[in-house]
């Protein structure tokens, strides 16, 4: 994988340094993107946005390089060069990580950096346009969600195991990834991952002004040899949602569809938007949701066991249903539910008597509930080990069967019939239509 520094800069209008670097930069003299600010309101507004930075690098002189600033930058782990024109100020004790003077060689800059700070990923900034892979058609996406607490997440993490099972091996392309797109982001911990970068902050902003080839984006991801799959880690904080712009996201979910056979997207339920609430803050917090959820093939919907839990799910498919997803995209899956054939006979009646209730007869028709018995399956996502292969398997076949079932063509007779709303044709009055 290839790395480099991402480092933000701050210095006086005309600064030699501060030129220098950027030709470094752009020459690659130096293995690092050179982010220019104007003002330390500008640094600190980039430093919030979520994106990985490595180190910051200001001039000294400027009135806004301070303590605050200093210790803003060390507890989001960036570190703080400062080049000094004066030494007047003692600025490792005010938290530095180093101090340079003002004609420091590339050399000495990049023995620092080695010394204080972290690289930050491949470098995205232009396809490879050779190492495009053939076709060009779109993989498959796949949403699992589901109330909080019902580990819709380790159903994820299940389902693309047995996805990865089941695919070829022989295909030109990687087979199953898995995407952490929920704001409050899992994978990460639960696949133990010591490294947090690169992920989707970093693929979406790429995608901000280009587009990286299927191989580039392919090394955003991570390999897990234990399930067969690749994951790609979702935001480090659930306030960086601020950083995925809406039509980079989408080039980087369809990027990500190019690149693998299938995309099981961890996402959470939240899909309202602006018509239902009135704010556009709102719909924007919810774009990771609302864009996978709509553009879904399939989309797991994770319901709790007992009562609570068949509530909670219920109004989930119903909100569902209101954003627009159809039902024959919804499976209904309850983890840990009851062994009793009569239980769960209960709960598939009661989430199909409860679900669409308002629609017409027939209006709303769901798969029957897919019910994952208790695994004991902590145990391997402590170790890191696979899952439950029957765990595994029952999901990725009934996944398999809604998404080949919305593959297949309507028969003959269905595709001649057109549902006519009442109303919609014009009325005409007998002196139109004189045989009336």
């Amino acid at each position: 994988m290839r790395e480099r520094y991402v480092l933000l800069g701050l210095a006086r209008a005309r600064s030699d340094w501060f030129r220098t670097v950027g030709r470094w930069s752009t020459a690659a003299m130096l293995p690092a993107e050179f982010v220019r600010c104007v003002s330390s309101q500008e640094l600190r507004a980039r430093l919030r946005s979520g994106r990985a930075f490595s180190a910051v690098l200001v001039d000294g002189s400027l009135p806004g390089v301070d303590r605050d600033l200093i210790a803003e930058a060390g507890e989001l782990g960036v570190a703080v060069l400062v080049v000094d024109t004066e030494t007047t100020r003692d600025w490792r004790e005010l938290g530095a990580a180093a101090v340079l003077a003002e004609a420091f060689s590339r050399d000495e800059l990049l023995e620092i950096l080695k010394a204080t700070s972290s690289p930050v990923g491949t470098a995205l900034l232009a396809p490879d346009r050779d190492g495009e892979l053939p076709g060009g058609e779109p993989g498959g996406l796949v949403a699992v969600t589901g109330p909080g607490g019902t580990g819709a997440s380790t159903v994820a993490i299940a389902l693309a195991q047995g996805l990865a099972a089941e695919a070829d091996d022989q295909a030109a392309r990687p087979g199953v990834l898995l995407a952490d797109l929920c704001r409050a982001a899992d994978q990460a911990m639960l696949h133990d991952a010591r490294i947090l970068v690169p992920s989707i902050q970093e693929l979406v902003e790429a995608h901000r002004t280009g587009k990286p080839s299927s191989p580039a984006v392919v090394d955003q991801t991570f390999d897990v040899p234990a399930r067969g799959y690749r994951v790609l880690l979702g935001l480090r904080r659930p306030r960086h949602w601020v950083a995925l712009r809406p039509r980079a996201l989408e080039q980087t979910l369809d990027s990500l569809q190019r690149a693998f056979d299938v995309v099981v997207a961890d996402v959470e339920a939240d899909v309202e938007g602006e018509a239902e609430t009135g704010s556009a803050d709102v719909e924007d917090r919810n774009r990771l949701s609302r864009t996978v959820l709509a553009r879904a093939e399939v989309v797991l919907v994770v319901a709790g066991p007992g009562m609570q839990g068949l509530y909670a799910a219920v109004r989930t498919l119903n909100e569902l249903l209101a954003f627009g997803v159809a039902p024959d995209r919804l499976l209904p899956v309850i983890a840990r539910g009851p062994r009793s054939p009569r239980a769960r006979a209960e709960l598939t009646a009661g989430m199909s008597g409860l679900v669409g209730a308002g629609a017409p007869v027939g209006e709303v028709v769901l798969a029957n509930p897919l019910h994952l018995p208790d695994r004991p399956v902590d145990q391997a996502l402590r170790d890191g080990v696979a899952l439950p292969s029957s765990m595994a398997r029952s999901l990725a076949r009934a996944t398999e069967a809604i998404r080949a079932r919305a593959e297949a063509p309507a028969p003959a007779d269905q595709q001649l019939l057109t549902r006519i709303a009442p109303g919609s044709f014009s009325s005409f009055t007998a002196q139109e239509h004189p045989g009336s």
